[in-house]
């Protein structure tokens, strides 16, 4: 039995935050129904290009997305009253549901806590945006870098200490999603203390701040924060000869005498920590490591015993020995191709279970209607208000 079987989740979101987090609770075992808009789906194709695609090839992509598998999909028009009310058929059935539109829009549909609450006293409703329910920035449009703006962590990314990078990866989406998730456990534990449920607001700005806690624990003066880009000379990112990367990470002593010894610099052993010395020492090692290739690196660096590892593709990750052998990376067939997807980054002893791909939006409407009892005539009108 998995660890959330029996939890039902009606899940309304649409942006990365919210698909992450209810992946993370269907993968756990949760029943992950998801609501989806025709009007939503028409302008995620036109944004994307998918309008442009035969049905069996959107078909192929929504299996290929990870982010989709394990869950069910129904399309109801949350404008159309009795799709409006087999909606809240649906939620009364469930235990949480994880929305992220902005701030009163599910209000103004109908589909607001106070209203579904009404249906499901002990709901547990997840209400991820920008910015939050409250504050002056509650109204605010945007996705992750400008979450990362706000919460003062894109001043930190990049080596430039003259400009801020883009990160390269969805981090605020990312550390919404997980933090949402663990919100939803913990309201769920919370339920069973008092029968009671919650409106859970998540904030990916407020998520976001949470990726400071070790800038500010190290500086409680934020004046004191070192430039962006400043790194100690035992931490590195070295191109090697075959133009490949090698990153280290030798910070406690008996790893940077190890380090030292093994790139044939023992006398930079004392001055590990002489911040007048990093550039020197940045710039020998640059050379010392662009003298031999990759792998030579790594059999020296392995044999010495240092913190070191490839700087990986994607390509090799999905490759590589120790990710496979963790379970990281699942082969599957859809209907069109084999993908890989990634696994469950958390397992309570099991291998990640593929129960179903990323099911095509709206095929799992007649079925999961039919659960809900709901009488074949009134399906079939259901049916027919979604293309």
């Amino acid at each position: 039995m998995s660890a959330l079987e029996g939890i039902r989740v009606v899940d309304f979101s649409k942006f990365l935050p919210g698909p992450y987090c209810t992946w993370l609770l269907a993968d756990m075992g949760a029943d992950v129904i998801r609501v989806e808009n025709p009007r939503e789906i028409a302008k995620q194709a036109q944004v994307f290009g998918w309008d442009k695609l035969a049905e069996a090839e959107r078909k192929g992509l929504r299996e290929g997305d990870i982010l989709a598998r394990n869950k069910r999909s129904t399309m109801l028009d949350m404008g159309d009253p009795e799709a409006l009310e087999a909606i809240k058929q649906l939620v009364a059935t469930a235990d949480v549901v994880v929305e992220d539109y902005r701030p009163g829009v599910m209000d103004k549909i109908g589909l607001g806590y106070e209203a579904l609450r009404a249906v499901k006293p002990d709901l547990i409703y997840a209400s991820l945006t920008l910015c939050g329910q409250t504050g002056p920035y509650r109204d605010k449009p945007g996705h992750d870098p400008i979450a990362l703006s706000i919460a003062g962590v894109l001043s930190r990314i990049g080596e430039n200490p003259d400009e801020p990078s883009f990160s390269g990866i969805p981090a605020a989406d990312v550390v919404t999603g997980t933090h949402a998730a663990f919100a939803i456990l913990a309201a769920l534990r919370e339920r069973d203390r008092t029968g009671e449920g919650r409106h859970l607001d998540v904030a990916m700005s407020d998520c976001a701040m949470s990726l400071l806690v070790n800038v500010l624990s190290r500086y409680p003066d934020p004046s004191k924060i070192p430039p962006r880009g400043t790194r100690r000379a035992d931490i590195g990112l070295w191109r090697t000869k075959d133009n490949l990367f090698i990153c280290t990470t030798d910070m406690e002593p008996r790893y940077w005498r190890a380090f030292c010894e093994a790139v044939g610099r023992p006398d930079f052993i004392a001055a590990q920590n002489d911040a007048s010395r990093r550039p020197e020492i940045r710039s020998a090692l640059e050379t010392i490591f662009a003298a031999r290739t990759r792998a030579e690196w790594l059999d020296i660096l392995g044999a010495a015993g240092t913190q070191f590892a490839p700087v990986l593709d994607v390509t090799e990750a999905l490759e590589d020995p120790h990710n496979l052998a963790r379970g990281m990376v699942l082969e599957t067939r859809t209907s069109t191709r084999t993908v890989r997807h990634i696994g469950q980054p958390v397992r309570l002893g099991e291998n990640t279970e593929i129960r179903n791909l990323g099911r095509f939006p709206g095929a799992d409407t007649e079925e999961v209607l039919a659960e809900l009892g709901i009488a074949a005539d009134r399906r079939e009108r259901l049916l027919g208000l979604s293309p």
